[in-house]
C-alpha cells in the first residue's frame, strides 16, 4: 500500500505536472531566458573599453552583413575578446550549476556540489603538472580534462571494490572526499617545487579561475564534451525525482539505478572537468545555484535542470563582468564565487523553506 501511494505520488508530482502549475514553471523558465538574454547584451558594453549600445548595434550589424568597414578597434574588443569571454562565462556557468543539480539529486544531499568526486582537484593538477612542464595552453587543457576524468573514475572504481554490502551512496561520497584530499594534495607538492619566480605564480593564478585568456578555439574545443555530458542530463533528467525515493522504489517503477546512476556520474563530471580545463577551478558556483533555482521553480528535476542552467549563465555571467569592471586588476573567478556563493549560502539555509526532495 505505501509503494502504491508513493508511486502515485512520484506520478502526480514530478512526472506529470498538473497544468497550472506547468504554466507557471514555463513562465519562469521564459522570464530566465529573457534575464540571460539581457545579461548578454549588457555584457557587451561593460569593460576598461567603453562601448555604447549604438557602436554595439553598427558593429554587429556590420559583423552580419559584411557591409563595409567599422571601428577596427570596437570590433577586435566585440568578437575577440569580449564574445568568447561572454560565451564561455554563460558555458560554464550552465554546465557547473546543471553537474551541481544532478549530483545533489543523484546522492539525495544538498550540501554535495559538482566537484564531490574529485573532478575539480584532478583537473586542478593535471595542469598544474603541465605548467611546471612548461606545456602549451593545449596540453594545459587537455592534461586539465584528462586527470579530471581519471580522478573520477578512480573514485568509482574503489567505491565498487570497497563497497560491496554497504550504501553505494555512501561509499562513492567518502570515497570522493578522499580521493579529493589526495589529488589537492598532489597540486600543493607540485606547487611546492614548483620554481618561486616564474611556475609557481602562473599555477596559482591558473587556479584562482578566469577566463581573461579565453579564445572561441577554446570554447570549440570544450563546446563537444560538454554537449556529450548535458544532452543526456537533460534526457533522464526524470529519473533523478524517482531515485530520490530510494533505490527499492525506484527499481519498482522499473528504473535501472545503476545504470542511471553510471550515467549521472560520467555526464557531470565530464561538464566538470571541460570547465576546469578551461578556466581554472571555480567554486560554488554548483553549489549554490541549484539551490537557487529549486527555490524559484520548485525539486522537480524536469524543470529544475534547466532552470539550474538558466540561472547559473546569469550568475556566471554577472559575476565575470564584475571581475574584469570593479578594479583595474582583474580579480580571479574562484575569488568572487566564494565571496558571493558563502554569504548567499548562509542565507538559504536559514530561510530555505521549500522542502527538500
Amino acid at each position: 500500500m505505501s509503494n502504491d501511494k508513493n508511486t502515485e505520488t512520484i506520478k502526480k508530482e514530478y512526472i506529470g505536472n498538473e497544468p497550472s502549475k506547468k504554466i507557471t514553471q514555463n513562465a519562469i523558465i521564459f522570464i530566465l531566458i529573457v534575464l540571460l538574454i539581457v545579461a548578454f547584451i549588457i555584457s557587451f558594453t561593460l569593460g576598461r573599453y567603453p562601448i555604447s549600445f549604438n557602436q554595439l548595434i553598427n558593429a554587429f550589424y556590420l559583423k552580419i552583413t559584411q557591409n563595409g568597414a567599422s571601428n577596427n578597434t570596437v570590433q577586435a574588443v566585440l568578437f575577440d575578446v569580449r564574445l568568447p569571454r561572454i560565451i564561455a562565462a554563460i558555458l560554464v556557468g550552465s554546465v557547473l550549476s546543471v553537474s551541481g543539480a544532478a549530483f545533489q539529486g543523484l546522492f539525495k544531499n544538498p550540501m554535495v556540489s559538482s566537484d564531490i568526486l574529485g573532478a575539480s582537484a584532478g583537473a586542478g593538477f593535471g595542469a598544474a603538472i603541465a605548467i611546471l612542464l612548461s606545456l602549451g595552453s593545449i596540453w594545459i587543457q587537455l592534461l586539465s580534462f584528462s586527470f579530471g576524468l581519471a580522478a573520477v573514475a578512480l573514485t568509482y572504481f574503489i567505491s565498487k571494490a570497497v563497497g560491496r554490502g554497504s550504501s553505494p551512496i555512501l561509499v562513492l561520497i567518502l570515497t570522493g572526499m578522499v580521493v579529493q584530499a589526495l589529488f589537492t594534495s598532489f597540486i600543493s607538492l607540485t606547487k611546492y617545487v614548483a620554481d618561486p619566480d616564474s611556475k609557481l605564480p602562473a599555477i596559482t593564478f591558473w587556479l584562482m579561475g578566469g577566463l581573461s585568456s579565453i579564445t572561441m578555439n577554446d570554447i570549440k574545443i570544450i563546446l563537444i564534451p560538454m554537449l556529450l555530458g548535458l544532452i543526456p542530463l537533460m534526457l533522464v533528467r526524470w529519473k533523478l525525482n524517482v531515485l530520490s525515493f530510494g533505490d527499492e522504489e525506484a527499481q519498482s517503477m522499473g528504473i535501472d539505478t545503476n545504470k542511471v546512476r553510471t550515467i549521472t556520474i560520467i555526464c557531470a563530471t565530464l561538464l566538470t572537468a571541460s570547465t576546469v580545463s578551461i578556466c581554472g577551478m571555480i567554486g560554488w558556483v554548483g553549489l549554490v545555484i541549484p539551490h537557487l533555482a529549486r527555490m524559484i521553480v520548485g525539486p522537480n528535476y524536469k524543470v529544475l535542470l534547466p532552470a539550474s542552467l538558466l540561472v547559473g549563465g546569469i550568475f556566471m555571467l554577472g559575476v565575470d563582468d564584475v571581475a574584469r569592471c570593479m578594479f583595474a586588476m582583474e580579480i580571479p573567478l574562484g575569488i568572487l564565487t566564494a565571496m558571493i556563493g558563502a554569504p548567499v549560502f548562509i542565507y538559504l539555509l536559514l530561510k530555505g523553506k521549500r522542502g527538500w526532495m
